[in-house]
């Protein structure tokens, strides 16, 4: 090795030794005799200082030394003297004297400071990522996503399970999202593609008796990218024979409560994993994917406003629509353009309008209310009572504001559901150092597509129905509930999973109800239920998102920021220009046309 020990590594231990360095100049210094050097390798950061009095020449080489230089110092480990100790470095109470000093490489002025921890255009960065992962910030998420994949690879170990590698070239099958197809050259007009994930491989291990299998798998979507979306993901995959619901929900509580004691000791966790009814999750939060840190829930205020006089309430219940509300703490003082804002931001998600009441903070209560201190655009169509029931089942108190949709049961959701987030978010509701996982269960097997005006899977079609629901798979399929989980966490779903189906009847019965014809069902999964047939265990799994979840525990906003070289918002990466023409002649070989435009010739 050309180093004996690294940088982040030495303390006072070792004053006295003689050691030798490699790494990057992080900073400089010509104090005009001394020269002091900030070395920077993985582990840390120490300070070289260079004495002419000790090495002219290697005091003249130093001086030659830019930020970014790669070099080799050997020198031996002082203590600094008092009172010039660096509290902030953990090496801050030693210095290297050099004796020697040889530049490995030097550098070009980066595009952006690799020492300062600043903003940087995320292009930028994105196309020089191999410097940018020299910077602290993403130095600790790679060393994170580390910590947390060896991890998750001991933990299942640990349990039994058995990692196996299934392959990246596959058929297309279709599971949600639209696959990134690969031609083939052997097969001409035959393509290959790249897997949404190893589902059906993974429940082949199943028939194959594997019993226990994970992988840490790459995944490929072609998908619209978002700030936890990529086209290429990883995801802890499990699958386990003999498993019912439960049995897999413990497993990832028991590895997610092990993650996070160990990488954020000083964050709190709710144990155990509340389980939410998914009705009751789109009925309290307007999500599938509830942020639990904070309260403010929706309630349903239908009954109380059925008669009143005003009409877009009123009407909308009539319709068999719903009238539903959130009460945000101590907002009653907001001002007609805040409100407008509000309106605005409710109405870009999709409702007609958003309704705001006051309550003024002088009133001692709710019982306490009058129509001085209530303040709404909408009071006069409504009872004062009336408002004061609203009041309290929204669990307010005076100095809040109401903010109430009306319309389908669907679209009060989503937009209060939204709307309590972004209260939520202004408000700073929910507490940063709780990390509030929680399961979505017995969600419906499936859900009316308007577009293509048929069923489709919930979740996947591999999904096993309640056993007491399979008498109505084909008379009443909206009334049909999976054997399925969702993990949740502070918002974000970070995994899905369920009971399969393992009998070759049952699958195809569920993919008739979705609309295949037995044709096709022939066609894109002949090969499944062939292996069906064939003694298949009853089984079950979930796939977790490596890079969402590290997003979450690393603070990030951006699962950009936990993938070491990802693409930007475009599905396009910078570092290598990909994706990017290719010859006429790597073309033709591949037997397909293009537009002369589209073809490097």
């Amino acid at each position: 090795m050309l180093k004996s020990h690294s940088c982040g590594e030495l303390n006072r231990n070792n004053n006295g030794q003689i050691v030798t360095l490699g790494g990057w100049v992080d900073r400089r210094r010509d104090h005009g005799g001394l020269i002091f050097i900030d070395l920077r390798d993985r582990d840390g950061v120490v300070q070289v200082v260079f004495n002419p009095e000790s090495s002219k020449e290697c005091h003249d080489i130093a001086s030659q030394l830019r930020n970014e230089y790669v070099i080799q110092v050997v020198g031996q480990v002082s203590l600094r003297p008092p009172g010039t100790e660096n509290t902030k470095l953990p090496t801050g109470e030693i210095e290297i004297l050099a004796d020697t000093v040889k530049i490995l490489n030097t550098s070009i002025t980066p595009p952006f400071y690799i020492n300062e921890d600043i903003e940087i255009d995320e292009n930028l960065r994105l196309k020089y990522r191999y410097l940018d992962i020299r910077r602290e910030r993403m130095k600790n998420n790679v060393i994170l996503r580390h910590r947390v994949t060896k991890m998750m690879r001991d933990f299942m170990d640990n349990r039994g399970f058995l990692e196996v590698e299934t392959p990246i070239l596959i058929k297309r099958t279709p599971e949600g999202a639209r696959d990134y197809l690969v031609p083939s050259r052997v097969y001409p007009g035959k393509f290959y593609a790249l897997p949404q994930s190893p589902q059906q491989l993974k429940q082949l291990l199943m028939v194959a008796g594997v019993e226990k299998y994970y992988q840490i798998a790459k995944c490929f979507r072609d998908e619209d990218t978002r700030a936890d979306r990529q086209p290429e993901f990883t995801q802890l995959d499990i699958e386990m024979s003999f498993a019912e619901e439960e049995d897999v929900m413990q497993l990832i509580e028991d590895l997610f409560v092990k993650i996070m004691e160990e990488v954020k000791p000083q964050k709190r966790i709710i144990k155990p994993f509340p389980r939410i009814n998914y009705a009751d999750a789109m009925e309290r939060f307007g999500s599938d994917k509830p942020d639990i840190r904070f309260g403010m829930e929706l309630k349903d205020l239908s009954d109380i406003v059925a008669d009143c006089e005003f009409a877009v309430f009123s009407s909308a219940v009539a319709a068999g629509g719903k009238v539903k509300g959130i009460s945000a703490p101590g907002c009653a003082g907001y001002s007609r353009a805040q409100i407008n804002e509000l309106n605005e931001i409710a109405q870009g998600f999709g409702a007609k309008g958003l309704a705001t009441i006051m309550l003024d903070p002088s009133a001692s209560s709710v019982e306490e209310l009058t129509s001085e201190t209530i303040k709404s655009q909408i009071a006069k169509f409504l009872t004062l009572e009336q408002i004061k029931e609203m009041a309290k089942r929204l669990g307010a108190a005076p100095g809040d504001m109401l903010m109430i949709a009306a319309g389908d049961d669907a679209t009060v959701s989503n937009v209060l559901g939204r709307m309590r987030l972004e209260m939520g978010n202004r408000l700073k509701l929910a507490d940063p150092d709780l990390f509030a996982y929680c399961f979505v269960v017995n969600f419906p097997l499936f859900a009316w597509d308007d577009k293509t005006n048929r069923w489709e899977a919930m979740h996947h079609p591999f999904t096993s129905p309640k056993e007491k629901d399979i008498p109505i798979l084909e008379s009443n399929p909206k009334d049909v509930f999976s054997q399925s989980y969702d993990i949740i966490l502070n918002g974000y779903e970070v995994g899905g999973g369920s009971i399969r189906i393992h009998n070759a009847q049952l699958q195809r019965r569920v993919f008739k109800v979705m609309g295949h014809t037995d044709e096709s069902i022939d066609q894109l999964f002949g090969h499944l239920l062939e292996a069906f047939s064939y003694g298949a265990p009853p089984h079950g799994g979930i796939a977790i998102g490596v890079d969402r979840m590290l997003m979450l525990i690393a603070g990030e906003t951006s699962i950009r920021e936990v993938i070491p070289f990802p693409k930007n918002q475009n599905a396009y990466d910078l570092c290598f220009n990909a994706p990017d023409v290719v010859s006429r002649e790597d073309i033709d070989v591949l037997h397909i046309k293009l537009l002369d435009e589209q073809i490097e010739e």
